[in-house]
């Protein structure tokens, strides 16, 4: 697997959490990727799409714990059997990993990739914690833990 650097070639759209999830409620070729890793699925929680009869993939683009690019990712994607041409949102704690992630499908031919900017948890504040500011969780999204 190459490496991506987060200054991309490519010019990926992101969106906010809120507008995934409008989104990915009004275009039926749209998938939420969840590429964080299986600590954060289990400890923090998930996007619930349920409401929308949808079900979040998720694929790690890091492997916990070495946080190594995982190199099944684009297998994983291939073999969930999503259409390079379907509206791919992805998303991951802070907006980074999944930016990383879209940048790399991309690459691949993936033409509707976007990135979920502020992420399940979102931005720290000024004492340092998450989900106080922004994010899947902070805009009171559908989530479960």
């Amino acid at each position: 697997m190459r490496n991506v650097s987060i200054k991309s070639i490519y010019n990926i759209l992101s969106v906010s959490s809120i507008e995934c999830f409008e989104q990915l409620s009004k275009i039926s070729n749209s998938h939420l990727i969840d590429v964080r890793t299986k600590p954060e699925w289990l400890y923090v929680g998930i996007p619930n799409l349920q409401s929308l009869q949808k079900k979040t993939l998720f694929i790690s683009w890091q492997t916990y714990p070495s946080m190594k690019i995982n190199s099944n990712f684009k297998k994983e994607i291939l073999n969930s059997k999503i259409d390079k041409n379907d509206n791919i949102f992805l998303i991951c704690r802070s907006g980074q990993r999944s930016l990383q992630a879209a940048t790399y499908l991309t690459s691949f031919g993936f033409t509707k990739c976007r990135n979920v900017i502020d992420g399940f948890e979102g931005i720290h504040d000024k004492y340092l914690q998450r989900s106080t500011v922004n994010g899947w969780k902070y805009n009171l999204l559908p989530w479960k833990q």
